[in-house]
């Protein structure tokens, strides 16, 4: 059902801090031309902390509307709160999204159980397809493997974004809850050996200024070429450690302006705008991979 290169989207903001609309309609044909193999409008590379439910419902719906069914549109639906998730998840039934992407309750710190009557309840409440986003280092919970497992029975409960890079989890889990269970990175510098131990794609920070090659990349990844695909890894891989220089999307936003893929790189309080430190890091790293227009 989802595999490749899935594009974490940024969410383009214009000089007032709204939406730009433009720039993201941009972002969507972008995309489609590069062959990226899904967009997951919303997620944390979105900014989705710092939106309003409305701008949220909104920027998802577009992206929908400029995608006009040549790719498959994620939604990002995921809350501390569950009633809060369920909400998200009922708002876009009906929409033609391909599923949720819905990450651990973060901040709280729920157990292993307060993890599974979560997700179980979103799941419940809903017919779209769940993918769960499992991400520690931003959430200070890490969902395991068995309770994956447990997850994995209910019907509409698909796959896993795994952002620990964790590889050994990959066969864990593929042995837990079997080769159907969908299984993507959400570590870019990892991502390509996540496929290699058995997982079906990457959602991915990287893919947002240099879709083609990422698409390429995960394409010969799965039909078994991992000499080629390295190639392309290891061209890339400046981008993955740099784009995380500093706070995701931080890096990637300036870059995607960088490259006149949006019109400015803005970004929310409390996230400010890559310092001239880091500038010249990031730059350094687009012309290492290559992918300076």
């Amino acid at each position: 059902m989802f595999s490749g290169s899935m594009v974490a989207l940024i969410t383009p903001l214009d000089d007032a801090g709204e939406v730009d609309y433009a720039s993201l309609a941009s972002l969507v044909e972008y995309h489609i031309a590069a062959g990226t193999d899904a967009i997951v409008a919303m997620g944390t590379t979105g900014e989705s902390a710092t939106l309003t439910v409305d701008e949220h419902v909104k920027v998802v719906l577009k992206t929908l509307e400029y995608a006009q069914g040549r790719i498959p549109v994620l939604a990002g639906t995921g809350a501390n709160a569950t009633h809060e998730a369920i909400t998200f998840s009922k708002l876009f039934s009906g929409s033609g999204i391909a599923g949720c992407l819905t990450v651990t309750p973060y901040y709280n710190k729920p157990t292993q159980e307060g993890l599974y009557q979560h997700f179980k309840a979103i799941a419940e409440a809903t017919d779209l397809p769940q993918v769960l986003y499992n991400v520690p280092g931003r959430t200070g919970v890490d969902l395991q493997p068995e309770t994956v497992a447990r997850l994995a029975k209910i019907e509409n409960i698909v796959g896993i974004k795994d952002a620990t890079g964790d590889l050994p989890r990959v066969k864990k889990t593929r042995e837990l809850c079997g080769d159907d269970f969908i299984q993507l990175s959400g570590d870019d510098e990892t991502g390509l050996d996540f496929v290699a131990e058995g997982g079906h794609g990457v959602i991915s920070v990287t893919a947002n200024i240099a879709a083609n090659d990422m698409a390429t990349m995960f394409k010969l990844a799965l039909s078994g070429d991992f000499a080629a695909a390295n190639e392309i890894n290891q061209r890339l891989m400046p981008l993955h450690k740099q784009l995380f220089v500093e706070s995701n999307p931080i890096p990637v936003k300036w870059a995607a302006h960088q490259l006149g893929l949006i019109q400015h790189g803005h970004l929310r309080l409390p996230l400010t705008e890559l310092s001239e430190s880091a500038q010249p890091v990031v730059m350094a790293a687009l012309k290492d991979a290559n992918v300076l227009l």
